[in-house]
């Protein structure tokens, strides 16, 4: 989430911020505009709030000073003011926190600024190169896979451990089953990757939940925005048992016949989430029970190991001498694919559920550009040691990430395609993430504290790297080449071949 207080100092540069990106164009400052406008409706609010209750606390005085003259007119006359400003700051503070709401969905939605170095375009075709690798193996591996080298979902169906059909009689499209020694290569891929990064480029391993609150999502900037990209679980309401009791904080006993009725479908829904909210602000967990226990509650399955990794700090401040907060986390992926129709439907390189190994830091503001280079240095490293060909691009302000500053791709030669593809992505976000979950360090003297700088990237996709192994390694006889790295964890096997 950006600064507002940067907003208000600086609407040009975010009206020219947001125009780098496509998808804001021809709206950039309408959408600066209508953001301090909702910001100074606010602002005129509070000022209104605040100068009514100074009003209200003369005139309280003033009625002291009337009953003491014996003045009763002037007193009830002043009574009947602060009233009318008692119930004007009533009202106000409804008012307030629609205010409150109005800018703060605004700014939700609002993307993070590109650096000044990211490359202008308007979408994948004006990304950058940066540097490659691995040209001469390709050269080198042509003859032994034929004339016309295999896509892996050819090689694999031939194989007899890739079967879509199966999957799809499970689960539906964009599902993939593997077995035998192809399920063993990709679970070898996920440990030779952990390996790599917790022992030679210090990352800490972190076995993270699936399945994260919303608040967790919105963290990170996959709600409210993406929404329709997710997978998620719902509880019923009820599923467990709900807080009562008379040795419970009176706020919360005050609402009891309020869902009382609830229950009995004598009040709506709207009510009961209102009155959950305002608990909230004095009874976090205790409103967490009740919306659950009442209402039940959504949790969303992971589409990368990123949300929760970086949703370690929110809410916390983490000492200086701390940082940077290095982890790694290799799980499942859960993705909706929902702009994706008609695209790679065949094979599983775009899928609803994957493994990937995710690298995430946290740093001081100062830090965050060396981490970026270091971490795509990491993830290149994985691909060095399978000997897999790659490219690394710098992406352009129309293909880069809602969340990000800047944005290296790597993409992986598939010699069955015969292009590059994506199989990792690594970003910087600055502060946006950090304000989002309100995630601060302490600076150096210990005195102030500072946002953190969040960082992410793919170190890699598991299914992609299975893929290009696949597809690299691959032999006209049909059978895989096992890459020397990876032996250890395939005890010693030298190649797959067909059952």
């Amino acid at each position: 989430m950006l600064d507002i207080k940067w907003i208000r100092e600086n609407p040009q540069a975010l009206a020219e911020a947001l125009a780098k990106r496509p998808s804001y164009a021809a709206s950039a400052q309408s959408t600066v505009d209508d953001v301090l406008a909702r910001d100074e409706a606010r602002r005129a609010h509070l000022g209104e709030l605040q100068a009514k209750q100074e009003r209200r606390n003369a005139a309280s005085k003033e009625i002291g000073n009337a009953m003491r003259d014996k003045n009763m007119e002037l007193a009830e006359t002043l009574k009947s003011e602060v009233n009318e400003i008692k119930a004007f700051i009533q009202n106000g503070e409804a008012r307030e926190r629609e205010l409150d709401k109005a800018l703060a969905d605004a700014l939700s939605v609002l993307p993070n600024v590109p650096l000044p170095d990211v490359p202008l375009g308007a979408d994948e075709h004006d990304n950058v190169e940066v540097r490659r690798f691995g040209e001469d193996l390709i050269a080198a591996r042509q003859p032994r896979m034929g004339n016309k080298p295999k896509e892996h979902f050819e090689i694999g169906e031939r194989l007899g451990m890739m079967d879509f059909e199966r999957a799809a009689k499970l689960s539906g499209s964009r599902f993939t089953v593997l077995s035998g020694r192809l399920a063993r290569l990709e679970r070898a891929l996920g440990q030779f990757m952990l390996d790599t990064h917790t022992t030679e480029h210090g990352y800490t391993e972190v076995q993270p939940p699936l399945m994260v609150r919303d608040e967790v999502m919105f963290g990170t900037g996959q709600l409210p925005k993406f929404r329709s990209d997710l997978f998620v679980a719902k509880t019923l309401p009820l599923g467990r048992a709900a807080p009562w009791g008379e040795d419970l904080p009176y706020e919360f006993r005050k609402m009891q016949p309020l869902l009382f009725d609830y229950l009995f479908d004598n009040e709506p829904r709207e009510n009961v989430q209102s009155a959950i909210d305002e608990l909230a602000k004095t009874h976090k967990e205790l409103a967490a029970s009740v919306s659950e226990a009442y209402l039940g509650r959504d949790l969303y399955l992971i589409p990368t190991a990123e949300v929760p990794l970086t949703n370690l700090v929110r809410e916390e401040i983490t000492a200086h001498d701390k940082l940077p907060l290095r982890m790694t986390a290799l799980t499942p992926c859960f993705r909706s694919e929902a702009g994706s129709a008609g695209r790679d439907t065949r094979g599983m390189l775009r899928q609803h559920q994957f493994y990937k190994v995710e690298l995430v830091s946290i740093t001081d503001q100062e830090s965050s550009l060396a981490e970026h280079e270091r971490m795509t240095e990491c993830a290149e490293a994985v691909l060095r040691k399978l000997e897999l060909p790659f490219r690394t691009v710098a992406l352009c302000t129309g293909d880069m990430g809602f969340g990000a500053q800047k944005t290296y791709d790597i993409e992986v030669w598939l010699p069955g395609q015969n292009s590059y593809r994506e199989i990792s992505s690594c970003s910087v976000c600055g502060d946006f993430q950090a304000r989002r979950m309100n995630a601060r360090y302490k600076d150096k003297d210990g005195k102030g504290n500072l946002f953190v700088h969040t960082l992410n990237g793919s170190g890699t996709a598991v299914g992609r790297a299975l893929i290009a192994v696949m597809e690299n390694y691959q032999n006209e006889d049909g059978s895989v080449t096992i890459p020397e790295v990876l032996k250890p964890y395939m005890g010693g096997l030298e190649r797959i071949e067909s059952k």
